[in-house]
């Protein structure tokens, strides 16, 4: 399939956040799940699985179904007491749809504006993000610190590789409490979004159809 670029990526980074360590929680299991290439060798080790509750670790994925309700509408719902960081970003191919999860770590619980865009821009600077595919689905999440406010290094996530219908998702940086970030799509599919918690995670299903 032809892919064309949705808007020009500017390198301008305010800040991103480290690859978290394998779920260990019983969840969000995701086959051919991918993550951000790291900077060092103990963030590299970390497991590219997860599973989700009431799933053993070593069940299949043949009948793991999408969380919440789908449509293409903008979704919202405002922070509690939440002082995180996006700690990594893991992608999955499903049989009926795809999977982003954001581990989150800090306290409170992080909220979230999400919303298509044909022009993805990067918050505070209005610089063009360019992501490969046919549709752009922007997520802010919001409640947010830059990593050294909760005394972490910053990881650099930067491009996570996708997988089915999602092309790639790239971080845009952490702006006065909201960290950004744009999935690439071959078209505007029907999402969810929820928040898992223990350990606590933004997860964002696209169905598969159109």
């Amino acid at each position: 399939m032809n892919e064309h670029p949705v808007g020009s990526y500017s390198r301008w980074k305010l800040s991103a956040a480290a690859l978290a360590a394998a779920l260990s929680v019983t969840g969000l299991a995701a086959c051919s799940t991918h993550e951000a290439s790291a900077p060092n060798d103990a963030v590299a080790s970390a497991s590219t699985h997860s599973e989700l509750p009431s799933a053993p670790a070593s069940s299949s994925n043949a009948g793991l179904t999408p969380l919440g309700d789908a449509n293409k509408e903008a979704k919202t719902q405002r922070p509690e007491k939440s002082e995180s960081i996006v700690t990594g970003v893991r992608v999955g191919h499903h049989e009926t749809f795809d999977r982003v999860v954001f581990d989150i770590e800090g306290t409170g619980t992080p909220g979230w504006f999400v919303d298509y865009t044909s022009s993805p821009t990067q918050q505070a600077s209005g610089n063009p993000i360019q992501v490969r595919g046919k549709a752009a689905l922007n997520v802010n999440i919001d409640g947010t610190l830059l990593p050294f406010e909760l005394g972490k290094q910053d990881p650099q996530i930067g491009t996570v590789q996708g997988a089915g219908n999602i092309t790639e998702v790239k971080s845009a940086g952490t702006v006065e409490g909201r960290s950004q970030f744009v999935i690439g799509l071959d078209a505007e599919h029907p999402y969810s979004v929820q928040i898992v918690p223990d350990p606590t995670r933004v997860v964002i299903d696209i169905r598969s159809q159109s």
